[in-house]
């Protein structure tokens, strides 16, 4: 059975779009604004094409677009890009760009494409409130603007944009826009409070409350909340392979952190850190490794008060999330 994306694009997916350019022709962002399905001999990449032919196929309301931005310098160029197989690596930013909006729009879903390789075409940009520029050409680009009355201030110097700058999906409450970053798939009922963080390539299956760190490649399940300050790890660095998913209806509690996969109505204490070769006692006296507890449901991991070692018992199951929030 065909998946809900791969019905709509097969594997792949052609998209038109506007990049910025700059003064060395190197692109340093894209995004989308019609996508369709791809053909399956289609090549994968990047090419510029003509303002009329981006009008022609959109329609009049995109005649102009192309553009030098003196205040930025930058231009600002329509974009066509193929991919011919979602799972296969990226071979250009503009590729890259392309998944990412793919995965916030929830046009497709973090299992169906691979950011594979995605870092090896990121430049750091400065994503500034008149757009995104080069760092080295901030100070410009603020007397520039300065010149012209415009106030220029700079959200973030990082090769990610957040992701409402790009797409606002529904059904989504965001607190703090700077710390959801593009390529973050939001599932309908999904909270994201103020110090609340989803990463690029994390994912929510429903409505969740966030207010700990979501990391690349993490998933949490519907009913779950994520408490402050709490940390889900990934695989970006350190060498970690193990994928963290989080199932639904779990707990996990403020300033704890997991670095398995939890099973449903799992809860983690406040404080407590799950790391996968941490040693975890079990009610019949037995010690693991909590990677063995991986994907296990009904799960409290604590902490002994008295003796100070994690143990693994029956979770006794919590009230659930404030639906009001959710809504």
């Amino acid at each position: 059975m065909l998946k809900d994306n791969e019905k709509k694009f097969g594997k792949g997916v052609t998209a038109l779009g506007l990049s910025s350019v700059d003064s060395s022709g190197r692109f340093i962002e894209a995004r989308y604004l019609r996508t369709w399905r791809g053909d399956d001999d289609d090549h994968t990449g990047t090419v510029r094409i003509d303002e009329a032919d981006l009008s022609r196929r959109l329609g009049r309301s995109f005649s102009g677009v192309a553009r030098h931005d003196a205040v930025r310098d930058v231009y600002i160029v329509p974009i066509q890009t193929k991919i011919r197989n979602l799972h296969e690596k990226a071979v250009d930013l503009c590729d890259v760009y392309l998944r990412l909006y793919l995965l916030s729009a929830r046009l497709a879903t973090p299992d169906q494409v691979s950011l594979a390789g995605a870092l090896d075409f990121f430049v750091n940009v400065a994503w500034t409130s008149v757009g995104p520029c080069l760092p080295e050409r901030v100070e410009e680009v603020q007397h520039t603007a300065r010149i012209s009355g415009q106030g220029v201030t700079v959200g973030s110097v990082w090769p990610f944009p957040r992701m409402t700058d790009y797409v606002v999906p529904t059904g989504v409450k965001v607190m703090n826009t700077e710390n959801v970053r593009l390529g973050a798939y939001l599932a309908p009922g999904t909270t994201v409070l103020g110090a609340g963080f989803c990463n690029t390539g994390s994912s929510t299956r429903g409505a969740t409350a966030i207010e700990g760190r979501l990391s690349l490649g993490v998933s949490v399940g519907e009913g779950t909340h994520i408490g402050g300050g709490a940390s889900l790890m990934g695989t970006t660095s350190g060498g970690g392979k193990q994928v963290v998913t989080i199932g639904r209806n779990c707990l996990v509690g403020a300033n704890a952190g997991v670095g398995i996969a939890l099973g449903d109505d799992c809860i983690v204490e406040a404080g407590c850190y799950v790391t996968a070769g941490m040693p975890v006692s079990l009610p019949d006296g037995q010690i693991v490794k909590a990677i063995d507890l991986s994907g296990k449901p009904g799960l409290l991991f604590r902490r002994n008060a008295v003796q100070g070692n994690v143990e693994a018992l029956p979770s006794p199951g919590w009230k659930g999330l404030n639906m009001m929030l959710h809504q």
